[in-house]
């Protein structure tokens, strides 16, 4: 059974027994390992965004439901992270710094996760993030500091210029990626 409180709880204390993603990634394992108790707790998804379980300078913990066919341009997060999917699919492309070119980047891989999956991403990892399924998918991210306080970068989709990430920008793009539920429908899950 999903029990949010337990669930941060349970996180909080693997953060303490060690710094790096390892234990948290076992956390959410077990976590994502029963979807159909963490749909029941947090409810089905009916919208894209970013919902804040717990925030504290050392630990964040969101909620994320991608509309259908949304993408999100490539960010860093300078934390290391914790993704566990529980509905849906998430198609991420990784990036690396060019040295050549100052703030530009380069596609390096990509790694599709589905229900089930908990992926740690190193405190330096460059990603987009793309649903690639005509319906929402959702994901319990954990974040190793306070993800909405950290100075961090995210690139145009089209230059691949470097610039400022912003809570708001981030925010907007989420509430018009809900378009298409808006206008054209869509299943949950």
């Amino acid at each position: 059974m999903f029990d949010t409180e337990q669930f941060i709880a349970d996180c909080r204390s693997a953060l303490a027994a060690d710094e790096s993603p390892r234990l948290v990634r076992e956390v959410v394992a077990r976590a994502v390992s029963d979807p159909a108790a963490i749909l029941k707790e947090l409810g089905e998804p009916t919208r894209g965004g970013l919902y804040p379980l717990y925030r504290s300078e050392d630990l964040t913990i969101i909620n994320m439901v991608w509309a259908p066919y949304m993408t999100l341009m490539p960010h860093d997060h300078r934390m290391w992270a914790v993704i566990g999917i529980y509905t849906g699919r998430e198609d991420n492309i990784f990036w690396r710094r060019l040295s050549s070119r100052n703030g530009h980047i380069e596609a390096v891989g990509a790694k599709a996760l589905a229900v089930g999956d908990a992926a740690p991403l190193k405190h330096d990892i460059i990603h987009s993030v793309t649903n690639p399924i005509p319906r929402l998918t959702a994901a319990i991210h954990i974040y190793a500091g306070d993800f909405f306080a950290v100075e961090r970068s995210e690139w145009d989709p089209e230059t691949l210029d470097e610039q400022r990430w912003t809570t708001e920008h981030a925010m907007r793009r989420f509430e018009e990626s809900n378009w298409i539920i808006d206008h054209l429908g869509v299943d949950a899950v």
